[in-house]
């Protein structure tokens, strides 16, 4: 039991909040997800842009053999932090159909050594009645081009001033962060990454060519 409680222990998921505005409704909904993760017994941290200095992308960092010219220390700080965490709970409200300029400038500002092959959470709140759904797609699009896990459940809050206090709307958010807080256990453990070890490393199917349809077999 120890060690199962020491290997929770150490899986992080942070929560990236993608708007600026002090007690928005963003980042109620991300506390509530990140809530649920905590439930989870993960560790857990709620990233505040508005804390962090980030110019906007150049793009300059990703041609250059030194990273380090390009990444001003509040640069430097996000990635870290982002580094650290086995899982990624990212929130966004909707702006003209799509996430947060904020949002969409610090993921350009990470990349593959933050995000392949870790877990993601997503959730948005919208003024409107679609709940962000635009967003999170465009969200779910970003993350499989960082070669990221994203957990099939998502939470948009439509109207989020008056449907947020709603006890369904809150479950729902925070089953995202329990999702993500268990897939991303799941990852940490060494006994899955050793079986998904062992299926890379086993030996072809010795029938599979006998097996291979043709035009004329077809």
């Amino acid at each position: 039991m120890a060690d199962v409680c020491t290997a929770v222990q150490s899986v992080k998921v942070v929560g990236i909040c993608g708007s600026l505005r002090e007690g928005g409704f963003t980042r109620q909904a991300l506390e509530l997800a990140l809530q649920g993760a905590s439930e989870a017994l993960c560790e857990v941290e709620l990233i505040d842009l508005s804390e962090y200095n980030l110019y906007f992308c150049d793009g300059l960092e990703f041609q250059s053999k030194n990273a380090k010219v390009h990444t001003p220390n509040d640069v430097a700080k996000l990635k870290a932090k982002v580094t650290e965490a086995k899982g990624i709970i990212l929130a966004t409200p909707e702006y003209h159909n799509s996430f947060s300029g904020v949002l969409k400038n610090a993921l350009d500002l990470l990349g593959f050594d933050e995000f392949e092959g870790k877990v993601v959470g997503l959730i948005a709140v919208s003024g409107g009645a679609m709940g962000g759904l635009a967003a999170l797609n465009g969200l779910r699009d970003i993350c499989r081009a960082l070669h990221a896990w994203v957990v099939p459940e998502q939470a948009g809050v439509p109207q989020c001033w008056k449907n947020l206090p709603d006890p369904a709307v809150q479950k729902r958010l925070k089953q995202v962060g329990r999702q993500v807080a268990k897939f991303s256990l799941l990852h940490a453990n060494k006994q899955a990454q050793q079986f998904l070890d062992m299926i890379e490393k086993a030996a072809s199917n010795p029938g599979g060519k006998h097996d291979t349809f043709t035009d004329e077999s077809a």
